[in-house]
């Protein structure tokens, strides 16, 4: 009796041993295909192995297999609920889409561990997704007080001031994103927000630094022709986005743009072509001639009494 309880002792140790060998294994490897393949044989050996549940969840996360890591991360939490278990749970509900899902996942993460800090910003992220921008500031205000050199976070607070309203608080913080980082997207950010609020002439000076800085910074190009436009330069207008089209032939955004410099500056031809051009992109035929088809561009949503008028115009050519 003694010989068989020693084996029924045994026999599982060395399971876990084994399942445990395993999972030291995948670590080694780099490739999350392969890792799945070496944690699945721990995992036979010892299903509730959390280890190998856990390391089999972020392998799959890395392949964008958000729901059989989620299912990972369940099991880990129903045998052994963890911080990390939760944290990485909400990271693929917020990849999915499931923000509500997400922001249970990393509150509770956080009630379990408060020094996740990571957790902060991707809550910040979850309520600005679900438009709680006063959680989000808060959230991201926790984030910049662990970390007071944390780019991301100040220009995710600056974006949720903006929803908010709060537009000097918003320019603080995106002076502190190019004050810690000067570089190309700091200063496109900052003119972006400008724009928004119809600071055109500040605008244009940060769409300027952002290209000089960045001469491959496309979107910079176009946005510094709207702010030309808006402020009644049109042949400067006219420069940026052309030059806008040659790195982007698809932009319709600045095709009709084009339109509209082209035909205040008295080229109808010209503008006539562009907005034909603007047309053709997004599908507008002579028997599907409808408005509705710019409804998601620049120029309606920001510049809707603008382009109405000038779509008429132009359409009339």
């Amino acid at each position: 009796m003694k010989k068989t309880l020693l084996i029924f002792i045994l026999v599982p140790l060395l399971s876990t041993g084994q399942a445990t060998k395993y999972v030291r294994q995948a670590l080694r490897l780099t490739d999350p295909s392969a890792q799945i393949e070496v944690l699945n044989q721990a995992l036979e050996i010892d299903n509730k192995h959390l280890d190998a549940l856990f390391y089999r969840g972020i392998a799959k996360y890395n392949l964008e297999d958000y729901d059989a890591a989620i299912l990972d991360f369940t099991k880990i939490i129903f045998y052994e609920p963890d911080a990390d278990s939760y944290y990485n749970r909400g990271n693929c509900k917020f990849n999915l889409e499931d923000y509500q899902g997400a922001l249970l996942d990393y509150k509770k993460a956080l009630e379990l561990d408060p020094d996740l800090i990571g957790a902060y910003f991707n809550l910040g992220n979850t309520k600005f997704n679900i438009e709680d921008y006063k959680g989000a500031v808060t959230n991201y205000s926790k984030m910049i007080r662990f970390f007071p050199n944390d780019y991301k976070s100040y220009s995710q607070r600056a974006l949720a001031y903006m929803k908010l309203k709060e537009y000097k608080k918003a320019f603080s913080d995106f002076g502190a994103c190019i004050l810690i980082r000067p570089n190309s997207q700091s200063y496109y950010n900052r003119g972006f927000a400008l724009l928004e609020i119809n600071y055109y002439k500040e605008a244009k000076g940060d769409f300027l630094k952002a290209i000089e800085r960045n001469p491959n910074n496309t979107p910079a190009y176009f946005y510094l022709g709207v702010t030309h436009f808006l402020l009644g330069d049109f042949d400067q207008s006219i420069k940026s986005l052309s030059y806008a089209i040659s790195r982007d032939q698809m932009d319709y955004d600045a095709h009709f743009g084009l339109a509209m410099a082209y035909h205040n500056k008295g080229n109808f031809e010209k503008a006539k072509a562009q907005f034909k051009r603007a047309k053709n992109i997004l599908g507008v035929t002579a028997t599907n001639n409808n408005i509705s088809l710019f409804k998601d561009t620049y120029w309606q949503v920001n510049e809707k009494q603008l382009f109405t008028k000038m779509y008429a115009i132009l359409n009339a050519l």
